[in-house]
């Protein structure tokens, strides 16, 4: 997900500076407040009862979720609360929460407003509109999925896109105004999940869509961050696949954006980030042919003492490197505190047997060795591709590998893994990243990596996401991702190394952060966590120390954000957002362009 001209930008890195950005006009550079509630600007009941009109009733007045909680926990409307986190598409489907409850010490899930239920683009551009004249903080959220708080804003009018979910397959999409060939195509609306496009595309059409693993993620946000799913190495980014988008820009115009109409919008879209230079309201993304089968391995290995442990790393560093490679496998294996390595792999295009035998020498290898035991079981798992994201069939065959919705009128097809349900609400106390290049992978060059990972997780677990590098993809798919606003690391890198850790939801006003000295506790505990989390991270990182970072999942501290995230292509970036964005109406966080604002951009810089 991310190239752009990899020698040029590869030489420039190290000449980027915070002194080298792009300088922001100075006609806009005077101090500039967005207004909240109670300031003199802040716009009348009259002007949102006009604004509500225009929306056909679908504005909604934001409370904060667990009001109800003040009083007593056992309050029938705290307990109905309460019990919805237990359900990530129950949390989506409430305007006023977020799928993360927050980050320690960095940001706190708190409701906008007012929101807009946008149901087409011109609820959308409304809002937008509204949000211009009267000098408001404007966010926007789909999938609400957000580590770093993008889609989460106390005093804001939030443009909520959840019930634009409609998808629709394209059998020859050509983009307005360009002359290619007509190709398999599917359009979806900023709301829709990635389950949504799954059904449409692969259940239901028998083809393939590139998205994100997790089902619940939102399509919009996941395409504007650049886009990895289980089979990437095999697929690309989702970013790379997208062919035309339906976007409002801050003028509250609705344009449409592809390779040749509103070219430099589109190209910010394809992994500049979420929220920054306007609000998607539809996409169309190409889909690929279905290999027979799609599939997984998994399975735990517990070494008995650290140089048994060490020499296990070095196994598994040497086996991926010889073995997994290439476009067939994805997802990650994981390298835990406790001298243990857990694989999660998915493959395509191979039958159980063939998945079996390509792991058959690492076996043997394990087999002959008693320092090693497994604690998870070796299981191979292969399935026809068509079924990959069917809940039906898993309730049938596989009850209990994936959960579904089980509320009353909720899609049949609304389901989520398993091992994802966990992670509904949660709250962050660190999470870091790091592309890790490919050249560490060379013989010569592997026992680095391996003191490096070793080191790592003498402080925390560190995941390698090999779905998340796109070394050892195809040609045309390195090309098409070249062609997107991501950091161009991406190309070149074997994985994505992901170090962070949390707990449960933490949402303001929930009972369980009610007692202070727990709380005190809490923090205290989670501090003790990022730190650890910081620590590993710096150990892995010297063995890849100029490492850039994936945008939607990295440090919210990181200091050098527009490296880390775009690397040379962060000036083009500007120059897009600068164009269709000049007063700076679309904030995000370490997004393009925030530079100019305060951290909750509410305050424009002198």
């Amino acid at each position: 997900m991310k190239r752009r001209s990899l020698l040029k930008s590869m030489a420039a890195l190290p000449l980027m500076s915070l002194t080298t950005l792009p300088a922001w006009s100075a006609a806009r550079a005077a101090p500039r407040r967005r207004v909240r509630p109670g300031d003199a600007g802040w716009p009348s009941a009259a002007a949102w009862k006009q604004l509500g009109q225009r929306v056909d009733g679908r504005l909604l007045k934001l409370d904060a979720p667990f009001a109800a909680c003040a009083g007593s926990a056992a309050a029938p409307a705290c307990v109905a609360a309460l019990e919805q986190l237990t359900n990530t598409y129950a949390i989506g489907d409430q305007p006023a929460l977020t799928q993360t409850s927050g980050w320690l010490d960095a940001w706190s899930s708190q409701p906008s407003a007012y929101a807009v239920a946008a149901r087409n683009a011109a609820d959308v551009a409304a809002a937008v509109n509204f949000a211009r004249e009267h000098n408001l903080r404007l966010v926007v959220k789909g999938g609400g999925h957000s580590y770093q708080g993008t889609s989460d804003a106390p005093d804001s009018l939030l443009v909520w896109t959840r019930q634009m979910n409609e998808a629709t397959l394209q059998p020859a999409f050509v983009a307005q105004g360009c002359d290619d060939a007509p190709q398999p195509a599917v359009t979806l609306g900023a709301g829709a999940m990635w389950i949504d496009a799954y059904d449409a595309v692969t259940t239901r059409g028998g083809r393939y869509v590139q998205g994100c693993g997790c089902t619940r993620v939102g399509v919009a946000g996941l395409v504007q961050s650049g886009g990895f799913g289980s089979f990437s190495k095999n697929y690309g980014t989702a970013a790379a696949g997208l062919l035309e988008a339906e976007v409002v820009t801050a003028d509250g115009q609705v344009r449409i954006a592809n390779a040749r109409t509103n070219p430099e919008l589109f190209w910010a879209l394809k992994g500049g980030g979420g929220g920054s230079v306007g609000v998607v309201t539809r996409l169309t993304l190409r889909t690929r042919e279905l290999p027979e089968h799609f599939g997984a391995v998994f399975f735990t290995i517990k070494a008995a003492s650290d140089e048994a442990y060490r020499a296990l790393i070095a196994q598994v560093v040497g086996f991926y490197a010889s073995a997994l490679f290439n476009p067939t496998w994805g997802e990650q294996i994981g390298f835990n505190t406790g001298n243990t390595v857990d694989v999660s792999m998915v493959f395509q295009g191979l039958d159980q047997k063939q998945a079996e035998a390509v792991w058959a020498p690492f076996l043997a290898w394990l087999g002959e060795r008693p320092e090693y035991a497994l604690e998870q079981p070796f299981r191979v798992v292969a399935l026809p591709a068509r079924q990959f994201w069917n809940l039906a069939f898993f309730k049938k065959y596989a009850p209990g590998f994936m959960l579904a919705d089980e509320r009353p009128g909720a899609p049949a097809h609304h389901g989520v893994w398993k091992g994802d349900a966990a992670d509904a609400g949660w709250f962050i106390h660190g999470y870091q990243s790091a592309w890790l290049p490919a050249t560490l992978l060379a013989a010569e060059q592997q026992a680095q990596l391996t003191d490096a990972l070793f080191r790592a997780t003498r402080h925390w677990r560190v995941g390698l996401h090999f779905n998340k590098g796109l070394a050892g993809a195809s040609a045309a798919d390195l090309a098409a991702a070249r062609d997107t606003a991501m950091n161009p690391d991406v190309l070149g890198a074997f994985a994505l190394a992901i170090i962070a850790g949390g707990d449960g939801p933490r949402y303001p006003g929930m009972p369980a952060a009610a007692d202070a000295k727990d709380a005190k506790s809490a923090a205290q505990r989670g501090r003790e966590r990022a730190a650890a989390i910081g620590r590993a991270m710096t150990a892995l990182r010297q063995a890849a120390p100029k490492a850039g970072s994936y945008v939607s999942e990295s440090d919210y501290f990181i200091a050098d954000w527009q490296r880390a995230f775009w690397g040379a292509n962060y000036e083009r970036l500007a120059r897009a957002k600068r164009q269709y964005d000049p007063d700076g109406l679309f904030f995000v966080r370490h997004g393009v362009g925030s530079e100019a604002w305060s951290d909750d951009g509410f305050t424009r810089k002198a």
